[in-house]
C-alpha cells in the first residue's frame, strides 16, 4: 500500500519555488495551503500561484490568509479547492477542517476579521469535529499563547477562538502560519501545532497517516 503523508505549506506571498525542493510532493495524497497564497494580488495571481501548486500535485487544499482579497477567495471556491470553513473528507477517515482569514493586525491587509467571526465560523463545526479521530485542523491564525504565535518582542498575537476550539475538540494536528518568525511546534492539550513559517524560508510540514493515528513533522527543504 503505497504510504499515506500529506504536505502542508503556508505564506507563500507569490513565491513558491520551494515547493519543487519538497521531497516526494508530487506522491504525496495532497498539498495543504493554510494561507497567504498572494501579497494582496487578485484572481489572475491567485490562478498562477495554483496552477504552479497543481503542477507537481493536482490535489490542493487551499484557502486564504489576511493577505489574500476576496477576489482571491471566490477564485478558490470556483477552483473547487476552497476550504475555509467546511470539514473537507481527504481519505479513508482522515478530514480537514479549514479556517482562512486572520484577527486584526497592524498593517489593515484585505482580509482581517473579528476573533468574534472566528468563533461564528468555528461554531458550527464544534460538534462534529469533536467526533472525527482523525482530523487535521487547518487555521492560518495561530491559537494564542503557544509558540506559533509568538512574535521576536514576545507578544503573543493569535487567536483565543481558535486556542478555545482546539482546547473543546483536540484534533490529532493543528497547521498554521501567519506569524512568519513563529515557525515551531507546540501542543495544545493533545494536539501537536505547527507553524512552518513562509515558503520562501523553506519550512513545511509532512503530515503521515499510519492507519492508527496522525503524525507531523517540521521539515525544511535542503
Amino acid at each position: 500500500m503505497r504510504e499515506k503523508y500529506w504536505i502542508a505549506v503556508g505564506d507563500i506571498h507569490e513565491n513558491a519555488k520551494n515547493l519543487q525542493k519538497i521531497r516526494r510532493i508530487s506522491e504525496a495524497r495532497g498539498v495543504l495551503v493554510s494561507g497567504d497564497l498572494t501579497n494582496a494580488g487578485g484572481k489572475s495571481t491567485g490562478r498562477m500561484l495554483l496552477d504552479e501548486i497543481r503542477a507537481l500535485n493536482p490535489n490542493v487544499y487551499a484557502q486564504i490568509g489576511n493577505m489574500d482579497t476576496r477576489e482571491v477567495d471566490r477564485f478558490l471556491e470556483e477552483s473547487g479547492g476552497n476550504v475555509h470553513n467546511r470539514i473537507v473528507l481527504l481519505e479513508g477517515d482522515v478530514y480537514l477542517l479549514g479556517l482562512g482569514y486572520s484577527i486584526a493586525t497592524p498593517f489593515n491587509t484585505p482580509s482581517e476579521v473579528s476573533d468574534e467571526q472566528l468563533e461564528k465560523w468555528l461554531s458550527p463545526h464544534r460538534d462534529k469535529a469533536s467526533r472525527i479521530k482523525h482530523l487535521i485542523f487547518m487555521t492560518h491564525t495561530p491559537p494564542y499563547g503557544t509558540k506559533t504565535d509568538l512574535l521576536n518582542s514576545g507578544a503573543n498575537v493569535g487567536s483565543r477562538a481558535v486556542r478555545e476550539f482546539i482546547e473543546d475538540v483536540q484534533p490529532e494536528i493543528c497547521i498554521t502560519g501567519h506569524v512568519h518568525e513563529a515557525d515551531s511546534e507546540d501542543h495544545v492539550g493533545g494536539t501537536k501545532v505547527i507553524n512552518p513559517g513562509p515558503l520562501s524560508g523553506g519550512g513545511y510540514v509532512w503530515i503521515k497517516y499510519d492507519g492508527v493515528g496522525l503524525d507531523a513533522q517540521l521539515k525544511s527543504v535542503e
